[in-house]
């Protein structure tokens, strides 16, 4: 690595890389994560870095108090022989002192790894084995109890961390301590070799690897993607070149830390901005802890965005005739105005009058409603998401961004930008990186953000590139003459006919979820005569629905199998069905009657469907449609 640092330019109040086509990526003269985080921490001091609530109440944390946590904890695990390159897992939800520990453990030169709290015992005995974990953290005494069950079957684990001793008092344990005692244990540590921490810090290189990141498994063992930390740096200044954050931003997190998008956007990206980051009580919370944090950035999956579309859906059906027709009145003017604006053209006089009024009258209560009547910038990210949807936030007055990444890319391809956005698409290529796109339809990718490979695990890592470099995506895509990005699918997921047609599920499915009584839905149809699909209602909408129509159910199943939803179901399918060709066009349809959770084998953490677990698990509905 040169000492010397490549001509940089001011960005939003940061100083990054003018030229990102070559490493080492800096931010502020950092080039490394843990390094930004030392020089935030020293000229912030006391400002707020983060908020979580206790008690009810959202109390601040300084970014003091985060590095000194984070010292603590990190030079904790050292005075328990943690060395540098040796992995750390951590099965905890989202909290400050998830951060911590992914921090602390990152200024000494060691590997974080997070492990899902909806993982059983026997996947955290699989990940802590694989990753060669020395020290485990876990949030409580439910996720201790997993360690437990297969202590027997961790050789390699040194000692176990427990973050929060509620349930526990009086508990002891050799095997286990507690977060308070590494604190001190760190606190003393650091008093005998003040330089220490320093010292490892400095240390840290660019091509050092910085966290492992496990894909989700749903095509055999999950494998332990290794990032680095030039990998992190470069996907955070690429990022905040196409979609800037400022310090006066308030984020929220509520995915899963253990998830690339969310680690990226609530860890990297606040420590460069130097924005505050919130946690959410829970997912359960999230739409309270919205309208109470009231994001200027924003980042989720589609699931969520297509829940706030429904909630939005269910008050509009509650709402008096006057109402109902204000709201179409102000969607369909939201809608006239992002015509001229999608296209680049000036907005007429009338049409932003029009705008301005209903905004004014309607939108403006509606996007405070949904707490985003502070936000400049949302995103939207690890799965595809329906352009429909995407339409009437724009039209709302709330500005979704689709952008496009994998784990493997550290979390980012390509992303729309402010002023520079085409919905249906994924954006253009993050500045200075290359994608390209095989006559077989492959989206390809070569830029600094691409990992180093699988944990011990050549093989698939060789797999996973081309023979001169490319990471493949495995995704179906297109760049249209403008030089943005279109997935249509996965390669994997190509529905071929019986009669030998090749058809992308994915903008199906998309259309079909813009429906507010539709959560999710698999299209089946491969080596079959026809297409069918499977589908998940969304509970609430679907229970207002029979509500209001009368329809007698006792239970989530009887709900799905009520003919009055059915018909609904069907109805909905039928209107789509006008979009697409013969041979695209959805001939029959069954209703996952269970209701599912990120509990269940059948959803990602991030309640993605997983497509070939829910056509072997639920094979006999599809049978009877063929």
């Amino acid at each position: 690595m040169s000492d010397k640092l490549p001509p940089q330019e001011k960005m939003h109040g940061l100083m990054v890389n003018a030229d990102l086509s070559q490493g080492p990526f800096y931010i502020d003269g950092m080039d490394s994560t843990p390094k930004l985080f030392r020089l935030r921490a020293q000229t912030l001091g006391s400002r707020t870095a983060h908020r979580e609530k206790t008690f009810g109440i959202w109390r601040s944390h300084s970014w003091s108090d985060y590095f000194t946590r984070a010292r603590n904890l990190g030079l904790g695990l050292v005075s328990m022989g943690l060395q540098r390159g040796e992995v750390v897992s951590i099965l905890s939800e989202d909290s400050k002192e998830w951060m911590y520990t992914d921090m602390g453990v990152q200024c000494v030169g060691a590997i974080c790894s997070g492990v899902y709290t909806t993982d059983s015992a026997g996947q955290l005995e699989y990940l802590v084995n694989d990753s060669d974990s020395r020290f485990l953290f876990v949030e409580n005494d439910e996720q201790l109890d997993k360690f437990l069950q297969v202590r027997d079957s961790l050789p390699g684990l040194t000692k176990v961390i427990v973050i929060d001793r509620e349930g526990l008092h009086g508990f002891s344990d050799p095997d286990i301590i507690f977060l308070d005692e590494l604190y001190e244990m760190g606190a003393a540590y650091h008093a005998a070799h003040p330089q220490a921490f320093d010292a490892a810090i400095d240390a840290i290189k660019p091509e050092d690897t910085a966290i492992l990141v496990y894909t989700s498994g749903t095509t055999g063992k999950p494998k332990g993607a290794m990032i680095s930390h030039g990998n992190l740096m470069y996907s955070v200044s690429a990022g905040l070149q196409d979609g800037p954050v400022f310090d006066t931003d308030d984020q929220l997190c509520f995915l899963p830390l253990c998830h690339i998008l969310e680690r990226v956007f609530s860890v990297n990206a606040p420590i460069a901005a130097a924005s505050t980051i919130n946690f959410a009580e829970s997912p359960e919370t999230i739409f309270d802890n919205l309208q109470e944090v009231s994001p200027q950035t924003f980042v989720a999956v589609p699931r969520l965005w297509e829940k706030i579309y429904s909630q939005v859906a269910i008050r509009i059906g509650d709402a008096t005739r006057m109402q109902k027709w204000a709201y179409a009145q102000a969607v369909k003017a939201g809608e006239a105005r992002v015509k001229y604006v999608a296209g680049g053209s000036d907005v007429p006089f009338g049409t932003n009058l029009a705008y301005r009024f209903w905004d004014m009258a309607v939108l403006q209560n509606l996007r405070r409603m949904i707490g985003m009547d502070r936000l400049r910038r949302g995103g939207s990210g690890a799965a595809p998401i329906s352009p429909d949807l995407l339409k009437w936030y724009h039209a709302i007055g709330v500005p979704v961004l689709e952008g496009y990444g994998m784990t493997e890319s550290s979390g980012v391809i390509s992303i729309n930008s402010d002023g520079d956005n085409k919905i249906g698409t994924v954006g253009r290529a993050l500045p200075g990186a290359q994608i390209r796109v095989t006559p077989e339809g492959e989206v390809q990718y070569k830029a600094g953000n691409v990992f180093q490979g699988y944990w011990k695990n050549p093989e698939k890592t060789a797999e996973t590139f081309t023979e001169d470099g490319w990471l493949r995506t495995g995704d179906v895509g297109m760049i249209d003459d403008d030089g943005f990005l279109k997935i249509t699918g996965r390669l994997k997921d190509i529905i071929i006919t019986a009669g030998g047609k090749n058809i992308t599920p994915a903008e199906i499915e998309n259309k079909l979820k813009f429906s507010p009584y539709i959560s999710d839905v698999v299209v089946i149809g491969d080596k079959r005569k026809f297409l069918t699909c499977l589908v998940m209602i969304d509970q609430e909408n679907v229970e207002k629905f029979a509500q209001d129509e009368r329809v007698p159910f006792s239970n989530y199943a009887s709900l799905c199998a009520a003919k009055e939803v059915q018909d609904l179901i069907r109805e909905t399918i039928e209107e789509v069905n006008k979009e697409f060709a013969r041979v695209e066009q959805i001939k029959d349809f069954r209703l996952i009657d269970i209701l599912l959770s990120a509990d269940d084998d059948e959803l990602t953490p991030t309640m993605k469907l997983k497509r070939s677990f829910v056509e072997t698990k639920h094979g006999k509905l599809i049978s009877q449609m063929y």
